[in-house]
């Protein structure tokens, strides 16, 4: 069964060498039902709102099976909320959810919009791990960008249940890999946009403001 492990929102804003100067990726697991709004989570807060946030940007995910991967390579246990997510999930797939894929958790049903694109923060809310924005691009375990389609409460422990899967087949790793693979997946990149393009001009999925740019830019090389 696909399921909630933690939901997690920010405990603290922290110092960050950034130029915003402060970071709330310090997410940290609570306890009890949290409401799910357009924006996010209740109580929940973005530090940097230029590339954070948002509608699109409501509620970032995180596989339990992904976190894992990384455990050797980091060498310490990554603890829920560790890499900034608001859901840590067992059971599901996240990196390979589909583009427009919706989850019903508790009474919230949230939709899949766009990978995660790691950042210096990132790296920096990690110790700074040598390569680590470059790794974490090569490897494709994103996680997930939701936004809130029907606002609710969810909570540890709820059900993850897939109510719609779009048919054009482009996941969050896989558009991301694609993305990220430079002038040799060009050919590729056009391809899931089209798909992209295609599914959106028919009604089965509404791209975010940002994938919408992506598909476009892909489209026009």
């Amino acid at each position: 069964m696909s399921e909630v492990l933690a939901v997690c929102r920010v405990h603290q804003l922290l110092p960050d060498a950034g130029t915003v100067g402060v970071t709330a990726i310090d997410k940290r697991p609570v306890e009890g039902p949290v409401k799910a709004g357009r924006l996010g989570l209740y109580a929940d807060v973005q530090a940097d709102r230029a590339n954070h946030g948002g509608e699109d940007q409501a509620v970032y995910a995180y596989a339990a099976e992904d976190a894992a991967f990384f455990e050797p390579e980091l060498n310490r246990e990554v603890t829920p909320g560790l890499f900034g997510e608001n859901l840590r999930t067992r059971g599901l797939d996240v990196s390979g959810a589909a583009i427009g894929e919706r989850w019903r958790i508790g009474t919230a049903v949230l939709e899949v919009t766009q990978p995660r694109t790691p950042c210096a923060t990132f790296a920096r809310r990690l110790g700074s791990p040598p390569r680590w924005v470059r790794r974490f691009t090569e490897v494709g375990r994103t996680g997930a960008y939701l936004r809130v389609v029907e606002t609710g409460e969810l909570t540890a422990g709820d059900a993850v249940e897939v109510v719609h899967r779009p048919s054009h087949g482009v996941t969050v790793a896989g558009w991301f890999t694609a993305w990220n693979g430079g002038r040799p997946a060009f050919a590729e990149t056009a391809r899931l946009a089209a798909a992209l393009r295609a599914a959106a001009d028919a009604g089965e999925l509404r791209l975010s403001d940002d994938m919408g740019s992506r598909v476009a830019k892909a489209l026009a090389r």
